[in-house]
């Protein structure tokens, strides 16, 4: 079971990753691009998902695409869902206490290079390649 101080751990190890406050929750961004942050579930949400709603707040991240997003929910729904405020838009939301932390690490990598300047994520993979020296 992942927790907060996870995300924040395996966040801010992502080269070029702050951590920031908005809108009354927390956002890790590359060079000022978000890419994982805590997305409390509105009202609407609420009502939507019923009794799937989950009962912490829910860990938004980007995707490559709405294709990637369909595929985490369909493998693992109780993981990963999405609320039509999303629709149309390349993020997943997932239960936090659902999440492993190996997942965890893979969803925020993911996300990450999904948002960071392409020379950066090309470092990045660079450094991992040859790993410690």
């Amino acid at each position: 079971m992942a927790t907060w101080a996870d995300v924040a751990r395996i966040c801010l190890a992502l080269p070029g990753t702050t951590e920031v406050s908005s809108r009354g929750g927390r956002q890790w961004r590359v060079r000022d691009k978000g890419f994982v942050w805590e997305r409390p579930l509105r009202k609407k949400d609420l009502a939507e998902l019923g009794p799937r709603a989950p009962t912490g707040t829910p860990l938004a991240a980007y995707v490559p695409d709405e294709g990637a997003k369909a595929a985490l929910i369909a493998e693992e729904p109780d993981v990963y869902f999405t609320t039509s405020h999303f629709d149309g838009h390349p993020s997943v939301l997932c239960r936090l206490e659902a999440l492993d932390v190996e997942s965890l690490t893979e969803l925020a990598g993911e996300a990450w290079a999904c948002r960071a300047p392409r020379r950066l994520v090309a470092e990045h993979r660079l450094v991992e390649e040859r790993g410690p020296r």
